[in-house]
């Protein structure tokens, strides 16, 4: 357990290592945005250098519009996602003001698509261990959890508002090579870790039982047991559905791994949910 929760501060550290390299680097340097909160970050503080008197760094505008929602996130959502995700943006923010603003590369759509990427590999293993980057996945969750709608309207609002701010501001070349960010941000997040916010998992087990209670146990979530039976070896097994948010994903596969860790699993995408499902 020890070692299990040392190794996923080490991915959260590295994943905001990556993130603040990707910005300070290659996204900043250029005057292209990030998406969510840092994208909001780094917009803010360039209107800031530019227009008053006054000069606010990405990092610390970064820490603060995350406090109240690591506070909402704490409430709603889990002590240890929300731990771990406010984490990551400490760590973020530490690294954006201890890395310099640099230039690496004169060419703006290598600056887009690179700190686009090395950003994402960040978010992207951030994600894969049942963490986040802060900012809008943490109101994304309890969105999904309040009200069971898709939640990506929410990340293309406040992303557009960046896109167009970008666009009125600093002209519609810096937000057109912003959309080339979050594109290229967003087809390695999926590679990684997936792109869909609610997940059906499939397990065919021979551990039923233990592996539900040790599913209740961790995620407050409702499960369905089929009887199965293998098609070679004719034994008889149980097959688990249940469905989860891509947050849960990480919780569910170590559960998974220490029950049983012969069971088949199966994870596919979910596009709808009618019926009961818990959002609370």
């Amino acid at each position: 357990m020890i070692l299990l929760e040392a190794k996923k501060l080490i991915i959260v550290i590295i994943g905001a290592l990556l993130n603040a390299v990707g910005m300070n680097l290659f996204l900043i340097p250029a005057n292209v945005y990030t998406s969510g909160f840092a994208g909001v970050s780094q917009l803010v503080s360039k209107l800031a250098h530019d227009y008053t008197p006054y000069h606010i760094s990405t990092g610390l505008l970064l820490f603060l519009l995350n406090i109240p929602v690591a506070i909402l996130g704490w409430k709603k959502v889990g002590k240890s996602f929300t731990f771990y995700s406010f984490l990551s943006v400490i760590f973020m923010s530490l690294f954006l003001e201890i890395i310099p603003v640099k230039e690496v590369a004169q060419d703006i759509l290598l600056n887009a698509v690179f700190g686009g990427v090395i950003a994402a590999v960040g978010i992207g293993i951030t994600l894969k261990w049942g963490a986040s980057t802060g900012g809008l996945d943490i109101i994304a969750l309890v969105l999904s959890r309040m009200k069971d709608r898709p939640v990506g309207t929410y990340f293309f609002a406040l992303n557009a508002v960046i896109i167009l701010t970008a666009g009125f501001v600093y002209g519609w070349e810096k937000a057109l090579y912003t959309l080339v960010t979050l594109y290229a941000s967003t087809r390695v997040i999926d590679a990684i870790h997936t792109r869909y916010q609610k997940l059906t998992v499939m397990i065919i087990t021979n551990k039923g039982e233990e592996l539900k209670k040790a599913i209740h146990a961790k995620l407050v979530r409702g499960i369905t047991t089929v009887p199965a039976k293998g098609a070679f070896s004719q034994q008889p097994k149980d097959m688990l559905i249940i469905v989860i948010t891509r947050y849960e994903l990480f919780d569910l596969t170590r559960i998974i791994k220490k029950v049983d860790p012969n069971a088949f699993t199966n994870v596919v995408q979910t596009t709808d949910v009618f019926g009961f499902f818990r959002k609370d």
